[in-house]
Protein backbone atom coordinates (compact mmCIF):
# COMPACT_ATOMS: atom_id res chain seq x y z
CA UNK A 1 0.00 0.00 0.00
CA UNK A 2 1.34 3.54 -0.92
CA UNK A 3 0.68 6.32 0.84
CA UNK A 4 -1.43 8.42 -2.52
CA UNK A 5 -3.65 5.24 -2.03
CA UNK A 6 -4.46 5.51 1.38
CA UNK A 7 -5.18 9.05 1.14
CA UNK A 8 -7.64 8.20 -2.00
CA UNK A 9 -9.14 5.45 0.14
CA UNK A 10 -9.76 7.93 3.24
CA UNK A 11 -11.99 10.19 1.24
CA UNK A 12 -14.37 7.51 0.82
CA UNK A 13 -14.70 7.18 4.60
CA UNK A 14 -13.36 9.58 6.61
CA UNK A 15 -16.47 11.91 6.75
CA UNK A 16 -17.40 15.42 5.91
CA UNK A 17 -15.21 17.50 7.89
CA UNK A 18 -11.83 16.24 7.20
CA UNK A 19 -10.66 16.51 3.69
CA UNK A 20 -7.91 13.81 3.99
CA UNK A 21 -5.86 15.92 1.89
CA UNK A 22 -2.57 14.90 0.51
CA UNK A 23 -0.48 17.57 2.53
CA UNK A 24 -2.41 18.45 5.79
CA UNK A 25 -1.94 22.03 6.15
CA UNK A 26 -5.05 23.37 7.85
CA UNK A 27 -6.51 25.03 5.21
CA UNK A 28 -9.56 22.83 4.17
CA UNK A 29 -10.77 22.60 7.45
CA UNK A 30 -9.62 25.41 9.16
CA UNK A 31 -12.84 26.49 10.99
CA UNK A 32 -14.67 23.26 11.40
CA UNK A 33 -15.19 22.09 14.64
CA UNK A 34 -16.71 19.25 14.56
CA UNK A 35 -13.83 17.91 12.69
CA UNK A 36 -10.33 18.70 12.77
CA UNK A 37 -10.49 22.56 12.67
CA UNK A 38 -10.50 24.98 15.02
CA UNK A 39 -13.35 26.84 17.35
CA UNK A 40 -12.42 29.88 15.30
CA UNK A 41 -10.77 31.50 12.62
CA UNK A 42 -8.23 28.58 12.19
CA UNK A 43 -5.19 30.65 11.65
CA UNK A 44 -2.80 29.13 13.92
CA UNK A 45 -2.91 25.32 12.26
CA UNK A 46 -2.26 27.06 9.14
CA UNK A 47 0.59 29.05 10.84
CA UNK A 48 2.13 25.87 12.43
CA UNK A 49 2.65 24.61 8.79
CA UNK A 50 4.03 26.75 7.36
CA UNK A 51 6.68 27.75 9.91
CA UNK A 52 8.23 24.45 9.58
CA UNK A 53 8.27 24.62 5.79
CA UNK A 54 9.92 27.84 6.24
CA UNK A 55 13.00 25.99 8.11
CA UNK A 56 15.59 24.34 5.37
CA UNK A 57 17.90 21.69 5.87
CA UNK A 58 21.76 22.45 4.94
CA UNK A 59 22.90 19.48 2.97
CA UNK A 60 26.10 18.25 3.57
CA UNK A 61 27.21 14.88 2.31
CA UNK A 62 31.19 14.61 3.27
CA UNK A 63 30.93 12.82 6.69
CA UNK A 64 31.39 9.33 7.66
CA UNK A 65 29.49 6.61 5.53
CA UNK A 66 27.88 4.82 8.35
CA UNK A 67 24.09 3.31 8.82
CA UNK A 68 21.65 5.82 9.64
CA UNK A 69 20.84 5.39 13.63
CA UNK A 70 16.99 6.39 13.74
CA UNK A 71 16.20 4.50 17.30
CA UNK A 72 14.97 6.75 20.37
CA UNK A 73 15.16 5.91 23.99
CA UNK A 74 13.05 7.14 26.33
CA UNK A 75 12.72 6.32 29.95
CA UNK A 76 14.35 2.71 29.51
CA UNK A 77 11.52 2.14 26.38
CA UNK A 78 13.36 1.75 23.10
CA UNK A 79 11.47 3.07 19.58
CA UNK A 80 12.48 3.06 16.35
CA UNK A 81 11.80 6.38 15.37
CA UNK A 82 11.92 9.59 17.48
CA UNK A 83 8.23 10.21 16.40
CA UNK A 84 4.77 9.14 18.18
CA UNK A 85 1.34 9.12 17.04
CA UNK A 86 -0.04 12.04 18.83
CA UNK A 87 -3.98 11.67 20.87
CA UNK A 88 -7.73 11.61 19.18
CA UNK A 89 -10.63 11.11 20.97
CA UNK A 90 -14.47 10.72 19.27
CA UNK A 91 -13.05 9.81 16.44
CA UNK A 92 -16.72 9.01 14.86
CA UNK A 93 -17.57 12.72 15.71
CA UNK A 94 -15.01 14.57 13.98
CA UNK A 95 -13.78 12.22 11.34
CA UNK A 96 -16.79 9.77 10.68
CA UNK A 97 -18.41 6.42 10.98
CA UNK A 98 -16.01 3.99 9.48
CA UNK A 99 -14.29 3.85 13.25
CA UNK A 100 -15.46 4.44 16.72
CA UNK A 101 -12.90 5.20 19.81
CA UNK A 102 -12.64 1.48 20.45
CA UNK A 103 -12.06 0.14 16.80
CA UNK A 104 -9.72 2.81 16.47
CA UNK A 105 -7.52 2.41 19.47
CA UNK A 106 -7.36 -1.24 18.86
CA UNK A 107 -6.04 -0.51 14.99
CA UNK A 108 -3.76 2.95 16.29
CA UNK A 109 -2.44 1.36 19.42
CA UNK A 110 -1.20 -2.35 18.03
CA UNK A 111 0.05 -0.67 14.51
CA UNK A 112 2.29 1.61 16.41
CA UNK A 113 3.51 -0.82 19.17
CA UNK A 114 4.11 -3.53 16.07
CA UNK A 115 5.96 -0.69 13.89
CA UNK A 116 8.20 0.65 16.59
CA UNK A 117 7.06 3.59 17.99
CA UNK A 118 4.08 4.11 20.69
CA UNK A 119 0.50 5.60 20.21
CA UNK A 120 -1.00 8.64 22.61
CA UNK A 121 -4.90 7.74 22.79
CA UNK A 122 -7.33 10.09 23.76
CA UNK A 123 -9.79 11.00 25.85
CA UNK A 124 -13.16 12.77 25.97
CA UNK A 125 -16.82 13.15 27.36
CA UNK A 126 -17.98 9.80 27.00
CA UNK A 127 -15.94 7.68 29.98
CA UNK A 128 -15.83 4.81 27.18
CA UNK A 129 -13.24 6.96 24.88
CA UNK A 130 -10.64 6.31 28.39
CA UNK A 131 -11.76 2.68 28.53
CA UNK A 132 -11.48 1.50 25.29
CA UNK A 133 -7.76 3.84 24.87
CA UNK A 134 -6.66 1.85 28.18
CA UNK A 135 -8.02 -1.33 27.04
CA UNK A 136 -6.04 -1.29 23.78
CA UNK A 137 -2.63 -0.18 26.07
CA UNK A 138 -2.82 -2.80 27.83
CA UNK A 139 -2.56 -5.53 25.48
CA UNK A 140 -0.04 -4.10 23.74
CA UNK A 141 1.62 -4.44 27.06
CA UNK A 142 1.63 -0.96 28.50
CA UNK A 143 3.17 0.72 24.99
CA UNK A 144 1.00 3.62 24.42
CA UNK A 145 0.66 6.81 26.51
CA UNK A 146 -3.08 7.53 27.55
CA UNK A 147 -3.76 11.55 27.73
CA UNK A 148 -6.27 12.35 30.12
CA UNK A 149 -8.29 15.54 29.49
CA UNK A 150 -7.70 18.46 32.16
CA UNK A 151 -10.94 17.32 34.75
CA UNK A 152 -11.42 18.39 37.77
CA UNK A 153 -9.50 16.51 40.51
CA UNK A 154 -11.98 13.49 41.27
CA UNK A 155 -12.51 12.73 37.68
CA UNK A 156 -8.68 12.92 36.83
CA UNK A 157 -7.81 10.32 39.93
CA UNK A 158 -10.35 7.69 38.06
CA UNK A 159 -8.56 8.22 34.99
CA UNK A 160 -5.03 7.66 36.98
CA UNK A 161 -6.15 4.51 37.87
CA UNK A 162 -7.06 3.59 34.59
CA UNK A 163 -3.99 4.28 33.27
CA UNK A 164 -1.97 2.79 36.19
CA UNK A 165 -4.08 -0.52 35.18
CA UNK A 166 -2.84 -0.54 31.37
CA UNK A 167 0.82 -0.95 31.78
CA UNK A 168 1.37 2.28 30.30
CA UNK A 169 4.65 3.29 30.33
CA UNK A 170 3.80 7.04 30.45
CA UNK A 171 0.76 9.39 31.15
CA UNK A 172 0.16 12.51 29.96
CA UNK A 173 -2.23 15.40 30.27
CA UNK A 174 -3.47 17.65 27.88
CA UNK A 175 -3.86 20.97 29.42
CA UNK A 176 -4.16 23.23 26.40
CA UNK A 177 -7.61 21.28 25.83
CA UNK A 178 -8.80 23.49 28.31
CA UNK A 179 -9.71 25.69 25.62
CA UNK A 180 -12.32 23.06 24.21
CA UNK A 181 -15.70 24.18 24.12
CA UNK A 182 -17.12 20.87 25.90
CA UNK A 183 -15.05 21.48 29.01
CA UNK A 184 -16.20 25.32 29.42
CA UNK A 185 -19.23 24.94 32.12
CA UNK A 186 -18.52 21.62 33.49
CA UNK A 187 -19.66 20.96 37.04
CA UNK A 188 -17.26 20.29 38.84
CA UNK A 189 -15.29 22.59 36.85
CA UNK A 190 -12.55 21.29 34.34
CA UNK A 191 -9.96 23.45 32.78
CA UNK A 192 -6.90 25.50 33.49
CA UNK A 193 -4.48 24.19 35.61
CA UNK A 194 -2.18 26.07 38.75
CA UNK A 195 1.25 24.86 39.26
CA UNK A 196 -0.15 22.91 42.90
CA UNK A 197 -2.78 21.85 40.73
CA UNK A 198 -0.51 20.40 38.09
CA UNK A 199 1.94 19.03 41.14
CA UNK A 200 -0.75 16.75 42.49
CA UNK A 201 -1.73 15.35 38.86
CA UNK A 202 1.97 14.35 38.48
CA UNK A 203 2.03 12.79 41.82
CA UNK A 204 -0.58 11.01 41.07
CA UNK A 205 1.18 9.52 38.03
CA UNK A 206 2.74 5.96 39.33
CA UNK A 207 4.99 6.56 35.99
CA UNK A 208 6.73 9.72 33.83
CA UNK A 209 4.19 11.99 33.64
CA UNK A 210 3.87 14.63 30.45
CA UNK A 211 2.20 18.19 29.77
CA UNK A 212 1.11 18.84 26.82
CA UNK A 213 -0.11 22.35 25.73
CA UNK A 214 2.77 24.43 26.38
CA UNK A 215 3.73 27.32 24.34
CA UNK A 216 5.82 29.67 26.18
CA UNK A 217 9.22 29.64 27.94
CA UNK A 218 7.16 30.99 31.74
CA UNK A 219 5.09 28.10 30.92
CA UNK A 220 7.50 25.23 30.85
CA UNK A 221 9.59 26.53 33.84
CA UNK A 222 5.76 26.39 35.56
CA UNK A 223 5.44 22.60 34.36
CA UNK A 224 9.14 21.90 35.53
CA UNK A 225 8.24 24.02 38.82
CA UNK A 226 5.29 21.02 39.25
CA UNK A 227 7.19 18.21 38.73
CA UNK A 228 5.99 16.73 35.56
CA UNK A 229 8.90 14.72 33.38
CA UNK A 230 8.53 16.06 30.09
CA UNK A 231 6.20 18.49 28.06
CA UNK A 232 5.07 18.72 24.66
CA UNK A 233 5.09 22.13 23.22
CA UNK A 234 1.46 22.33 21.85
CA UNK A 235 -0.98 24.66 20.84
CA UNK A 236 -3.67 21.87 20.68
CA UNK A 237 -3.43 21.81 16.94
CA UNK A 238 -4.19 25.15 16.66
CA UNK A 239 -7.95 23.96 17.33
CA UNK A 240 -8.52 26.06 21.09
CA UNK A 241 -6.71 29.47 20.36
CA UNK A 242 -6.53 31.59 16.81
CA UNK A 243 -3.36 33.88 16.46
CA UNK A 244 -1.04 32.08 18.38
CA UNK A 245 2.89 31.64 17.09
CA UNK A 246 3.32 28.20 15.63
CA UNK A 247 4.85 26.04 17.55
CA UNK A 248 8.54 26.12 15.47
CA UNK A 249 8.79 29.37 16.73
CA UNK A 250 8.99 28.95 20.34
CA UNK A 251 10.41 25.61 20.55
CA UNK A 252 13.95 27.02 20.96
CA UNK A 253 13.22 29.13 23.84
CA UNK A 254 11.45 26.54 25.69
CA UNK A 255 14.72 24.65 25.06
CA UNK A 256 16.47 26.84 26.67
CA UNK A 257 14.16 27.78 29.14
CA UNK A 258 13.99 24.09 29.98
CA UNK A 259 18.04 23.30 30.21
CA UNK A 260 17.48 19.76 29.96
CA UNK A 261 15.80 19.65 33.17
CA UNK A 262 12.73 17.51 31.21
CA UNK A 263 11.96 15.56 28.04
CA UNK A 264 10.35 18.22 24.79
CA UNK A 265 8.36 17.09 22.64
CA UNK A 266 6.65 18.92 19.61
CA UNK A 267 3.77 18.95 17.26
CA UNK A 268 1.73 21.02 15.39
CA UNK A 269 2.06 20.86 11.52
CA UNK A 270 4.67 18.40 11.37
CA UNK A 271 4.46 16.56 8.28
CA UNK A 272 7.35 14.93 6.82
CA UNK A 273 10.73 13.05 8.15
CA UNK A 274 12.63 16.28 7.46
CA UNK A 275 9.98 18.13 9.57
CA UNK A 276 11.05 15.37 12.22
CA UNK A 277 14.50 16.10 11.37
CA UNK A 278 13.81 20.36 11.81
CA UNK A 279 12.25 19.53 15.12
CA UNK A 280 15.26 17.90 16.38
CA UNK A 281 17.67 20.52 15.06
CA UNK A 282 15.84 22.91 17.36
CA UNK A 283 16.11 21.05 20.65
CA UNK A 284 13.25 18.87 20.71
CA UNK A 285 13.65 15.40 21.94
CA UNK A 286 11.25 14.06 20.13
CA UNK A 287 8.07 14.85 18.12
CA UNK A 288 4.36 13.86 17.78
CA UNK A 289 1.92 13.69 14.63
CA UNK A 290 -1.73 13.53 14.84
CA UNK A 291 -4.35 14.44 11.94
CA UNK A 292 -2.32 12.31 9.33
CA UNK A 293 -2.42 9.32 11.57
CA UNK A 294 -6.30 9.76 11.35
CA UNK A 295 -6.22 9.92 7.49
CA UNK A 296 -3.60 6.79 7.49
CA UNK A 297 -6.26 4.77 10.03
CA UNK A 298 -8.79 5.54 8.27
CA UNK A 299 -7.44 4.99 4.85
CA UNK A 300 -5.63 1.63 5.62
CA UNK A 301 -6.70 0.24 9.17
CA UNK A 302 -3.17 -1.29 10.56
CA UNK A 303 -1.19 -1.30 7.16
CA UNK A 304 -2.02 2.44 6.66
CA UNK A 305 -0.71 3.14 10.05
CA UNK A 306 2.56 1.26 9.43
CA UNK A 307 2.92 2.56 5.61
CA UNK A 308 2.47 5.97 7.33
CA UNK A 309 5.00 5.39 9.55
CA UNK A 310 7.70 3.99 7.22
CA UNK A 311 7.03 7.03 5.20
CA UNK A 312 7.99 9.38 7.79
CA UNK A 313 11.09 7.33 9.36
CA UNK A 314 12.35 6.62 5.73
CA UNK A 315 12.09 10.62 5.38
CA UNK A 316 13.89 11.08 8.46
CA UNK A 317 16.72 8.51 7.53
CA UNK A 318 17.44 10.42 4.33
CA UNK A 319 17.62 13.47 5.22
CA UNK A 320 19.82 12.80 8.12
CA UNK A 321 22.43 10.54 5.91
CA UNK A 322 22.16 13.84 3.73
CA UNK A 323 23.00 16.20 6.15
CA UNK A 324 25.57 14.25 8.03
CA UNK A 325 24.07 12.78 10.79
CA UNK A 326 24.36 8.98 11.43
CA UNK A 327 21.98 9.22 15.38
CA UNK A 328 19.83 11.07 16.53
CA UNK A 329 22.71 12.79 18.97
CA UNK A 330 24.49 14.26 15.92
CA UNK A 331 21.55 16.12 14.65
CA UNK A 332 23.08 19.80 15.56
CA UNK A 333 20.91 23.35 14.92
CA UNK A 334 23.65 23.61 12.42
CA UNK A 335 21.80 21.22 10.02
CA UNK A 336 18.85 24.18 9.65
CA UNK A 337 18.94 27.11 7.67
CA UNK A 338 16.64 29.47 9.45
CA UNK A 339 14.64 32.37 8.19
CA UNK A 340 15.81 35.65 8.58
Amino acid sequence: MTYEEIVTNAKQDIGKYCKACMVCNGRACRNQMPGPGAKGMGDTAIRNFDKWQEIRVQMDTISEHEEVDTSFVLWGQKFRYPFFAGPVGAVNLHYGEKYNDQSYNDVMVAACAEAGIAAMTGDGVNPDVMKYATDAIRRVEGKGIPTIKPWNIEIIREKMKQAEGSGAFAVAMDIDAAGLPFLKNMTPPAGRKSVEELRQVAEMAKVPFIAKGIMTARGAIKAVEAGVDAIVVSNHGGRVLDQCPATAEVLPAIVEAVQGKVKIFVDGGIRSGVDVFKALALGADGVLICRPFVTAVYGGGMEGVKTYIEKIGAELADTMAMCGANSLKEITKEMIYLPR
